[in-house]
């Protein structure tokens, strides 16, 4: 693999990052200075500032996250995620949610979870509560749940239940960029708030806006469970 992606994969920082320690010649790969987009093979020693690299102890944190953040690590973006948890140790978002919705996000260090949680981005279940700006009828819910023409292309079926009035519960098994307020909007509906509580098996629970816990271990063995079958049914 390339060597930024091991430094990602080992817990250390982005890609990104490792990038910039690249160019700060902070890297060298058999005795030479590591080189952008340097493959490794399995018998290379590489060295950070003269160390080998040691794995680092994996995180899996949940976050309820408030509207106004960002779901991104780039720093120079203003109230992004990372900035907003100011966690001592190197940990990314897993997906997004978007800026005006709030809810559960999985943030880690495991680079491997991450692309296994992303490349079944359209085949595991997330659920959310939406609240509309007026009341909607039965052939709404009925209507969203079969399928939905926005950006060019129609959405999977999903699973629809009325909570409130103007308030629905939605389980997608798709990821498309702000799916359900374009769904909403093909109806002449504006979501007023989006909470998302569930990603897999991963409860939101009680936790409070802004705050985190860490994944305990039988939770984190069901979502390795889940990720499994779902990457072998796609």
């Amino acid at each position: 693999m390339r060597i930024n992606k091991l430094l990602s994969n080992l817990g250390y920082c982005s890609r990104r990052e490792a990038n910039r320690w690249i160019e700060d010649g902070r890297l060298t790969v058999n005795g030479q200075i590591c080189q952008l987009g340097q493959w490794l093979e399995d018998a290379d020693e590489v060295l950070l500032d003269e160390q080998a690299l040691v794995p680092k102890d994996k995180i899996y944190m949940l976050l309820n996250k408030p509207v106004g953040i960002t779901c991104t690590a780039e720093a120079t973006t203003p109230d992004n995620i990372i900035g907003f948890l100011n966690f001592p140790e190197y940990i990314f978002p897993v997906g997004r949610l978007d800026k005006n919705s709030e809810g559960l996000m999985l943030l880690t260090n495991d680079g491997e979870l991450a692309n296994q949680v992303l490349a079944a981005e359209h085949g595991h279940e997330k659920v959310y509560h939406v609240t509309v700006n007026r009341p909607f009828d039965a052939q709404f819910l009925e209507a969203m749940g079969q399928g939905v023409e926005i950006d060019g292309q129609k959405t999977k079926p999903c699973r629809l239940q009325r909570l409130e009035e103007n308030q629905f519960q939605i389980i997608l098994s798709q990821g498309l960029n702000r799916q359900i307020r374009k769904m909403c909007l093909v109806f002449g509906f504006k979501v007023l708030k989006l909470k998302r509580i569930r990603i897999l098996n991963l409860e939101l629970g009680a936790l409070p806006i802004g705050q985190w816990r860490m994944l305990d271990a039988s939770e984190l063995q069901t979502l390795r469970e889940e990720l499994a079958n779902t990457n072998l049914q796609q």
